[in-house]
């Protein structure tokens, strides 16, 4: 692909993202918490919110596929009603149903489900980007076709055990005052969750907004390919490690869940350091035109970036359970709004690059700040020493940046010591380790 089928991709990306957030309308914090307190119960109450969101997705998949119209790039127009086809069609034809199977699976801690699919899928979808794009040289729109299939077949493999093994099918008959009740508590998660977007995806929409050619928001586009498996492991780390959480709290063991997050920060500290200073050789490697290549610095900013995954999730998994969402959407919304203004005045100043150093510093506020509002502080009872894991995450980054460049032999000695730390570290800690999964 070239850095143009990357600024295609990169730039509908930032526009459809931009209102994924509607698709479920945050009730999949409903599902959680009925779960959890309604366990006798909540299939019946689960069969409600999946009927009502079915019936939502058309309304959404209508305004994706207008929006999608209105901002295809003057270079893909050709490709215009195929495109916001390929985009709404999962949503059509499987309405929430990957939601409520990932929230499932993950809550009844069954990540073997998950994680088998998650691999399958991406296996699938490497060998259809080499077919479509490799092999039929379809460029931009291989990227798009691919993660169609890949939609649908994610979809489908949810469909059958949700609806046929589990007899959780919808009921479309629903009682309104339960969803009325349930849009209450998920409605404030929204902003909550549109800063995930803010944070994740805007900075390329802004770009386009301010006439950053294609080209370049394709070269960040690149630079931000590898950041995006990061987040994606991030994502995957609080489904298993997020309901052990709850266990804790619901047992009042603060300092369980508080030692949870200590050893997923480590686990991310060691191996997104381990990852950034080979950047420059999984770019060289995965990326044959080399103007693409030498994008590795700006990756390493943004896969350092997403350390801040963690400790949000220390902060706001107890906010989650309490019920205070109405604090979440404040800090996360805000962090948000930084990442989006940051942009917008300094992009003009300093060019497209300027992006991965404002996702890096918003997305630490967003990590860190829950830790110091009134109301954490009030429900927690377990220290978790923010200021040593935020300088340790931004000391590892500049590290990581200067030895990116060093030879081959060096970082193999270097990774032997991380891989030797990381070894002594589960060895001495083993006992404690093995007393969190109780």
């Amino acid at each position: 692909m070239t850095d143009l089928d990357f600024g295609v991709a990169g730039i509908m990306t930032a526009y459809t993202t931009a209102i994924s957030v509607l698709a479920v309308l945050g009730l999949r914090v409903v599902l959680i918490n009925l779960f959890y307190k309604s366990r006798g119960h909540y299939k019946w109450a689960w069969r409600q919110i999946y009927g009502f969101l079915i019936l939502w997705n058309f309304f959404y998949a209508a305004i994706l596929g207008f929006l999608i119209y209105l901002v295809v790039p003057e270079q893909a127009s050709e490709n215009r009603m195929v495109i916001m086809l390929l985009n709404i069609g999962p949503f059509i034809l499987f309405g929430p149903i990957a939601t409520i199977g990932n929230t499932y699976y993950q809550i009844n801690q069954k990540p073997l489900q998950v994680g088998v699919r998650t691999a399958i899928l991406g296996l699938v979808g490497v060998c259809l980007n080499l077919y479509f794009i490799s092999y039929l040289k379809m460029g931009y729109m291989g990227w798009f076709w691919s993660t169609f299939l890949v939609g649908v077949i994610s979809n489908f493999s949810y469909w059958y055990p949700m609806n046929i093994q589990l007899g959780i099918k919808p009921i479309f008959n629903f009682k309104w005052k339960r969803i009325k009740n349930s849009l209450k508590v998920s409605l404030p998660t929204v902003p909550h969750f549109y800063s995930g977007y803010l944070l994740n995806s805007s900075d390329k929409m802004v770009m386009d907004l301010l006439n950053v050619s294609t080209g370049d928001i394709g070269k960040y586009n690149v630079a931000y390919s590898i950041g995006n498996i990061a987040q994606q492991i991030g994502v995957a780390s609080g489904y298993a490690v997020g309901p052990m959480m709850m266990e804790k709290y619901k047992k009042g063991d603060d300092l369980g869940a508080r030692n949870l997050v200590f050893v997923l920060q480590i686990l991310f500290l060691f191996g997104t350091f381990f990852c950034c200073i080979w950047l420059r050789e999984i770019f060289a490697f995965l990326i044959r035109n080399e103007t693409l290549a030498n994008m590795y610095a700006l990756g390493i900013i943004i896969i350092m970036s997403y350390n801040y995954r963690p400790m949000y999730m220390g902060a706001n998994n107890k906010l989650f359970y309490t019920e205070n969402t109405n604090v979440l959407w404040k800090v996360s919304f805000s962090a948000g709004v930084i990442n989006l203004i940051s942009n917008f005045l300094l992009i003009p100043l300093y060019g497209f690059e300027i992006a991965a150093f404002t996702t890096f510093v918003s997305l630490m506020f967003m990590g860190y700040i829950g830790f110091f509002l009134k109301i954490f502080r009030t429900i927690n009872t377990a220290e978790y020493y923010p200021f040593r894991w935020l300088l340790s995450t931004i000391l590892l980054t500049g590290l990581a940046y200067y030895l990116v460049d060093f030879t081959i032999e060096i970082k193999l000695i270097i990774s032997f010591f991380i891989l030797l730390t990381l070894l002594f570290l589960f060895y001495f800690f083993k006992s404690k380790i093995n007393e969190l999964r109780k």
